[in-house]
């Protein structure tokens, strides 16, 4: 039954709210920490060691915290280790990579007008390349361009515009995005589990054994946690970028993706420095607003391939399989009447100007490129076409499952 590709795409879901969830967690505890450290303030009596204390309130109690630098004289009864939030978010988010442009690779991941590139090829490229992205990254923080953090944040954003350039030559602008989110987030990950924790683990082994921790593994972690803290705010947008088309839909998105990462900088730096002196820099917002509108004015920028294009362009393995189905023209003929309007490359519904999520359904290729969503969205369920713009009637809706199925049950 391809009934299975509905609890598939539960899989799917599942793993995305476990990784929302953990994410959330990851970055609230991120910000708080950034938001903590920059806010304590120096205090009489402080106990031996301690660089800087601080009073919250919170749920109706209040909170007194104190920051030793290096480490407190005796290790405490009970430690708390912040890793998890970090681990599992990556972990799911990986799934989810596999899930969707892994096991659904000739729709999401592939763009056969960008590269001829056979699917193993492209989920080699997708996999290689986070591991690649963690070496180098690595590598220039050992290396003296530690001493010059201004420098090496540079290079960083340098890489990340080249691989976002590079992601948009092989892959959908979906898949590049979202490789480019899972490539900095990589980083992210790799820096709390190879760095940030190893050296508390040596902290923590100094103080059980009565020894002096060395102030060191303390200024590495920090630097790599200031990284994180500027990365966060690129890579949610990234996440999120794949239901907003406007994002990924333009041979531009490469340069959008890379301004994005400028106005991680410039809100970072405002709440940053907020958060240390009472009051951030306005013109930070100045900036980002600047910014955000030639990201909208790229974004409008209309796909290169046309309609005639895409009506000539050969059809994939995976499209001629659905194409080639003794029910397709019926199922052609429904999703015409019901869906074109809204999702064609240049939209005749209302004052739409681009087809919702960027998937365009009108040469027989569209079709049956996108076989599997038609199935779930318009077949299975009743997401679409929206019923205030169309009342696709069940025969309609059973056309289609009978065309996917008709398919599946070949396979």
């Amino acid at each position: 039954m391809y009934d299975l590709a509905v609890m598939w795409d539960w899989v799917a879901f599942s793993v995305r709210w476990l990784h929302v969830i953990t994410a959330m967690a990851w970055i609230g505890a991120s910000f708080f920490f950034i938001a903590l450290d920059l806010g304590l303030k120096k205090a009489p009596n402080m106990p031996a060691g301690a660089s800087g204390e601080e009073w919250q309130v919170h749920g109706g109690g209040f909170y007194h915290i104190q920051k030793y630098m290096v480490a407190p004289e005796n290790m405490p009864e009970h430690l708390i280790w912040h890793k998890w939030q970090s681990y599992i978010t990556w972990v799911s988010g990986a799934a989810l990579l596999m899930i969707v442009y892994w096991v659904g690779g000739e729709l999401f991941l592939l763009d056969p007008t960008k590269a001829d590139l056979s699917l193993w090829q492209g989920i080699l490229i997708s996999g290689g390349s986070l591991t690649i992205g963690w070496l180098a990254y690595d590598y220039m923080c050992k290396s003296k361009l530690s001493d010059h953090p201004t420098t090496l944040m540079l290079l960083l954003f340098v890489i990340l515009v080249a691989m976002s350039w590079g992601y948009n030559q092989i892959f959908t602008g979906r898949a590049a995005l979202l490789h480019l989110g899972a490539f900095t987030a990589t980083i992210m990950t790799a820096n709390v589990f190879f760095q940030i924790m190893p050296n508390q683990r040596i902290v923590v082994a100094d103080l059980k054994a009565g020894r002096t921790p060395d102030a060191k593994y303390g200024k590495i972690a920090k630097v790599r946690s200031t990284h994180n803290n500027y990365l966060t705010l690129p890579v949610v947008f990234l996440m999120l970028s794949n239901h907003y088309p406007l994002a990924f839909g333009t041979e531009y998105a490469w340069i959008i993706a890379s301004l994005i990462f400028l106005t991680g900088v410039t809100i970072r730096h405002y709440f940053n420095t907020l958060h240390a002196t009472g009051s951030g820099p306005h013109w930070t917002w100045g900036v980002t607003v600047l910014l955000m509108i030639a990201i909208a004015w790229l974004s409008s920028v209309r796909p290169t391939e046309t309609w005639e294009e895409a009506e000539a362009r050969p059809l994939t393995p995976y499209e001629q399989k659905f194409a080639s189905a003794a029910s397709f023209d019926d199922a052609y003929d429904v999703v015409i009447s019901n869906c074109s309007m809204c999702h064609a490359r240049e939209p005749v519904w209302g004052n739409m100007k681009w087809a919702p999520n960027g998937v365009h359904l009108e040469t027989p290729g569209d079709v049956a490129q996108h076989a599997s969503q038609i199935y779930i969205q318009a077949g299975v369920s009743h997401a679409m076409p929206p019923p205030n713009a169309i009342q696709m009637d069940q025969e309609a809706r059973e056309t289609l499952i009978a065309w996917v199925r008709e398919v599946r049950s070949g396979e």
